[in-house]
């Protein structure tokens, strides 16, 4: 199966910048189907990026992140070649994670 997690970090000298699209629908519980009935909760609970075993950028969701969500930031540290570990767990015990180079 093909990750859910599409990457890219690229080194700016001293920083890092990393973009990060995740496949997920991102159900709230809130919202109905075409027959009225409501969609249960599905949403990505933890993402986490993991650099030289360390975690450098965590994030703990709910229901109210869009679908397919989009993370953008930059941290200190990180030279190309280095492994970004990104990997994410939802709130019905499923994971997906990936490991990507730093250009």
């Amino acid at each position: 199966m093909a990750s859910s997690i599409r990457v890219r970090a690229t080194s700016y000298g001293e920083t890092t910048e990393v973009q990060a699209l995740i496949q997920h629908p991102m159900d709230s519980g809130f919202v109905k189907d075409a027959k009225g009935e409501i969609i249960p909760p599905h949403f990505i609970q933890q993402l986490t990026f993991e650099h030289a075993g360390k975690p450098v950028f965590i994030a703990d969701w709910g229901g109210g992140v869009s679908k397919d969500p989009y993370v953008k930031f930059a941290f200190k540290g990180g030279n190309k070649g280095d492994d970004l570990k990104i990997s994410w767990v939802d709130n019905k015990g499923a994971t997906d994670s990936t490991t990507a180079k730093i250009q």
